[in-house]
């Protein structure tokens, strides 16, 4: 997990959908006041089974204020604060 100016990294790639979820919530329970996203990187050339699982999950996750899926479709972000 690499941190960079208040974003968390998480490399899933590789993981089965139980790995992935046993890997973020970890990450969520370890975040605290400076971390204010949790980018999940979890690729798409795969398929998207983790990549959607992982949106549906976390949608309505009582740390996650929303998510954001930038350009790259292989990441999507977990926003816990506002900046």
């Amino acid at each position: 997990m690499a941190l960079s100016g208040g974003i968390w990294e998480l490399d899933l790639h590789g993981m089965t959908t139980v790995q992935a979820k046993v890997a973020v919530d970890a990450a969520l329970r370890r975040c605290d006041k400076s971390v204010y996203r949790l980018r999940l990187i979890h690729g798409y050339r795969g398929g998207t089974a983790l990549r959607d699982s992982l949106r549906q999950e976390y949608r309505g996750h009582k740390k996650v204020l929303r998510l954001e899926c930038g350009l790259n479709p292989g990441e999507t972000d977990l926003v816990l604060r506002e900046f």
